[in-house]
């Protein structure tokens, strides 16, 4: 008698601990690395170790165990392309001019599979090449958006899978840098990997993700890249309007991870006047809608849960065919819009497409000789003009066509 009273008692205790509650921590993370006290996270400068240290530390408040090479890091360094068209080559030395830092963590379940759950923290700094605002050498580039917002869902999908661990998976848990100067931590890593890549089931990718508008768009790329993905996305879909590619390849982490043959996934709402410039502050962001979306992220892994490791199939990869261009208009694309033409979400300063009185919102239908009807038809029609060549563009502003003289 006294062992089964002490037997119930047991019980007792452990199914009365207490359970650690999922904390919403995404304005907390995003504010601090999006802050001015990080100058924009550059790769290889004191604010991108400055949010390798806070990820870190956000890593062993979730007792997650590291996966670096030196602990939770794995630093990687290398040399700046001086040949935009050239890959870049890592110094396993040590003597390049620039060290970068992944962040890894692992959720250790002792399965045969793992997940991978990345995303970027690096930015721009102070501008420099990638800026797209006029006085782009003095002011700060926080890049709340681009990524803190990833981050900050990747740390409330670590918290979440720790808590309620789908224990049928591994989770590593990846903060990439050097993904602005070329994808370059998350190349670095598929090169130099730390677990065994041919048990990863699949790679799931956050880069820009904290501006859900109002229509509820989400773009998810790479949903070819296996046969369940489609079905998977649909089935748990109550919130967005989705906007799928299949292609597993983009000007992001997760086609580092496609072309070592691993299923990706990759989330995106969309560009905005705000992207690459200094006003991609950390108040201008949708928290709510960034948790949305991770609640819809940890809907599929669970749904995953059971399906092993995952089939991984081929894409066709849009980029071979992609034209080279001599010359801009100074636009950013609305990456979301699926009607004729290609619209237009943001101008940059001093740019063809500012000078010729273009505006957010327009729609290009016809550029020069060749009519706009996709990304791809713009890019192409774009792909013949050089520097100092006259055009006209017609575009559709509300219900009017409008024409414009364009120089670039």
């Amino acid at each position: 008698m006294k062992n089964i009273l002490l037997l119930l008692n047991l019980c007792l205790i452990i199914c009365c601990k207490p359970h650690k509650t999922v904390q919403n921590n995404l304005k907390k993370d995003v504010s601090y690395l999006a802050s001015d006290e990080l100058e924009g996270r550059q790769t290889g400068t004191k604010g991108e170790k400055a949010a390798a240290t806070y990820i870190k530390n956000r890593f062993k408040e979730l007792e997650l165990l590291p996966k670096g090479t030196n602990g939770f890091i794995q630093p990687f360094t290398f040399k700046p392309k001086t040949n935009p068209h050239e890959e870049v080559k890592f110094d396993v030395n040590g003597d390049g001019t620039i060290t970068g830092n992944n962040v890894i963590a692992y959720l250790d379940n002792n399965v045969e599979n793992t997940i991978i759950i990345g995303a970027h923290y690096d930015h721009l700094g102070y501008g420099g090449d990638g800026s797209l605002h006029r006085d782009s050498m003095k002011a700060i580039h926080n890049g709340a958006d681009d990524n803190a917002s990833g981050i900050a869902i990747l740390l409330h999908l670590a918290d979440r899978l720790k808590q309620k661990n789908l224990n049928n998976n591994n989770y590593l848990f990846m903060a990439f840098s050097g993904e602005e100067m070329g994808l370059l931590g998350s190349n670095y890593f598929v090169k130099n990997p730390t677990i065994d890549t041919k048990k990863v089931s699949y790679m799931i990718n956050m880069d820009m993700v904290g501006r859900l508008k109002q229509d509820s768009a989400l773009a998810v790329y790479g949903t070819g890249t296996s046969p369940i993905f489609k079905h998977t996305l649909k089935s748990n879909n109550k919130n967005f309007k989705l906007i799928e590619q299949e292609s597993g390849v983009g000007p992001s982490d997760h086609t580092s991870f496609y072309l070592a043959d691993i299923p990706v996934l990759h989330f995106f709402t969309g560009q905005h006047e705000d992207y690459h410039k200094p006003g991609d502050d950390a108040e201008k962001l949708n928290y709510k809608g960034m948790e949305t979306i991770s609640n819809y992220i940890f809907n599929i892994i669970s749904d995953l849960n059971d399906e092993g490791k995952l089939v991984f199939t081929k894409t066709k990869n849009e980029g071979k065919n992609t034209p080279r261009f001599k010359v801009g208009m100074g636009v950013i694309p609305d990456y979301m819009y699926d009607g004729r033409g290609m619209r237009i979400d943001g101008i940059s300063e001093e740019k063809p497409a500012q000078k010729a009185g273009l505006q957010k919102g327009d729609i290009v239908l016809k550029l020069g000789d060749s009519l706009v009807v996709d990304m791809m038809s713009y890019m192409r029609a774009l792909s013949v003009f050089k520097k100092g060549d006259k055009s006209i563009v017609v575009v559709k502003r509300n219900q009017e066509k409008i024409e414009k003289e364009i120089q670039f």
